[in-house]
């Protein structure tokens, strides 16, 4: 037992009490936004600014620069997303309901993510941190994301896929680097991704029945 507990913690003898806090933090309210977004509630927004903040200055430490423009466009796609959700008609029901994409959409993603794929390649090699393997990876975790949060804004149910994708990718990205409660808290958020989405699809395929 304390071999395994050693394996998946042993990185964090060397952590500084506010890094272990503000990681704790983050997993807590990483795991409360995607439970509320599977809920489709607003409280998404607010719970995952608050884990996007303590995010932005535990990545600038870790110095995983994309994953710290994610959550930084985080904290600014949530607050776009809380208007956007925020908005109600006369009867006090949603403006904004669950759809899927288009052809705009598409063509919005595709520049979404060529642009920030630009973007953090050019933070990377500002940075002279193209040195490892990882970095190539979390330029595309960081792409897919981006798409992913711009289209959870507008609710589009096809943001689970994006950030389902980029889960995945990030649980051993972050298990190799040494930061197991994250690795974790991305295996938690990609199985609760999992039935976020079917159960958006499910409201989806009610909202769309012929009256």
């Amino acid at each position: 037992m304390n071999e395994v507990f050693d394996f998946l913690f042993a990185p964090y003898k060397e952590y500084s009490t506010l890094q272990i806090c503000l990681e704790a933090i983050a997993f807590i309210f990483g795991i409360l936004s995607v439970i509320f977004s599977a809920r489709n509630s607003i409280w998404v927004y607010p719970t995952g600014i608050i884990g996007s903040i303590a995010y932005v200055y535990l990545l600038f430490q870790w110095e995983f620069f994309g994953d710290l423009i994610i959550n930084a466009y985080y904290f600014i796609m949530s607050i776009y997303g809380w208007i956007l959700w925020s908005k109600k008609d006369k009867e006090h029901h949603d403006l904004l309901k669950i759809s899927s994409m288009n052809a705009k959409d598409n063509l919005i993603c595709l520049g979404i993510f060529t642009i920030s794929a630009i973007f953090v390649a050019s933070v990377y090699i500002y940075f002279d941190k193209f040195t490892a393997w990882w970095s190539y990876i979390d330029n595309l975790t960081t792409a897919l994301c981006f798409i992913g949060m711009w289209l959870l804004a507008k609710r589009k149910i096809e943001n689970w896929i994006f950030l389902i994708i980029a889960d995945i990718i990030s649980i051993p990205l972050y298990f190799i680097k040494g930061y197991t409660l994250s690795s974790i808290l991305y295996l938690i958020l990609t199985i609760i991704a999992i039935f976020g989405y079917l159960s958006w699809k499910k409201t989806l395929q009610n909202n769309i029945q012929p009256a």
